[in-house]
């Protein structure tokens, strides 16, 4: 299948990329894309290589957003995976940033992988055995391993050192970073589904019940001093920063890339916010990452 070259913007500092992630079955292929989708690529599985440019061409065509495409092809495809050799290359030819990352590991690796799956290996013939079907896959792996830029053993990995790999490999230096999000809200609108951590600073004296307070929100000076000035925030603040000085670094070493911190009042206007301004520029100046603040539902009180 021929198709046109992809149009790129000379001035764009990060042109279209290919990654075609390939290699033995389970060797860590699924972990991988994961890892790329977290990444910001855009990540088709299983797909037929005899698609491969023409779908590459399409996912970057004019007024599309997609910069970052990784496709997993493998044996799966069965009659499909013959052409993988020749897409990969015509794929070089009319798009040019094209990667292909080759997985593998060890028989004796991948024999207990299987086991522990239960499931048939796909290049298995027969009655014949997982073993014979590493074997079969080896071989039929042979050229496109040859291709690969980039080949990651996974015998000795655990998921964490191989997205460490990948992202040292593939990512951008600031997606490695763990991205942090304060957001306040009121639980009369429902705490955050996807929050990591949840706080619960109803016990704070609500502005609400001081008329002069009431029509201001956390951020203005009136009630930032009044939520902080009270007797209980100042211990109840220290303790939060310590928690969170345990926290975002065990996150980073777990190669997170969100944490949502979710800071909640009745109506999310007063204390949450004041409460969340006050713990996102602790976190800003103490841990180096970025740090974003959402104020849900400010103004829906």
């Amino acid at each position: 299948m021929t198709g046109s070259p992809v149009a790129t913007d000379a001035t764009d500092a990060h042109p279209p990329e290919v990654v075609v992630i390939t290699g033995m079955s389970g060797a860590g292929r699924t972990q991988v894309a994961k890892v790329l989708e977290d990444l910001d690529f855009f990540v088709i599985d299983n797909l037929p290589p005899t698609l491969l440019d023409k779908v590459v061409e399409l996912a970057f065509g004019p007024g599309s957003s997609v910069r970052r495409m990784a496709l997993v092809a493998d044996i799966r495809g069965r009659a499909f995976f013959g052409t993988l050799v020749d897409a990969v290359r015509q794929l070089r030819e009319t798009t040019g940033n094209v990667q292909v990352v080759f997985l593998e590991a060890d028989d004796d690796t991948l024999v207990s992988r299987f086991e522990e799956s239960r499931r048939r290996h796909p290049a298995a013939e027969g009655n014949s055995g997982v073993l014979e079907g590493i074997r079969n896959e080896r071989e039929l792996m042979t050229e496109i391993r040859g291709l690969a830029d980039l080949i990651i053993d996974t015998s000795d990995l655990n998921v964490h050192e191989l997205r460490d790999r990948v992202v040292d490999a593939l990512g951008r230096p600031s997606e490695a970073t763990l991205h942090i999000n304060v957001v306040s809200f009121g639980f009369k609108h429902g705490a955050p589904r996807d929050a990591d951590l949840v706080m619960d600073v109803r016990f704070l004296p609500n502005p609400h019940w001081v008329d002069e307070l009431r029509p201001y929100n956390g951020r203005d000076e009136p009630v930032r001093d009044y939520v902080l000035g009270q007797p209980a925030t100042g211990p109840f603040l220290d303790a939060f920063r310590s928690l969170l000085d345990v926290v975002v670094p065990g996150y980073v070493d777990e190669g997170k890339r969100h944490l949502t911190i979710a800071i909640g009042c009745t109506g999310g206007k007063h204390r949450s916010v004041a409460i969340s301004e006050a713990v996102a520029t602790y976190l800003a100046e103490t841990s180096g990452l970025p740090v974003a603040v959402d104020h849900r539902d400010l103004g829906a009180e």
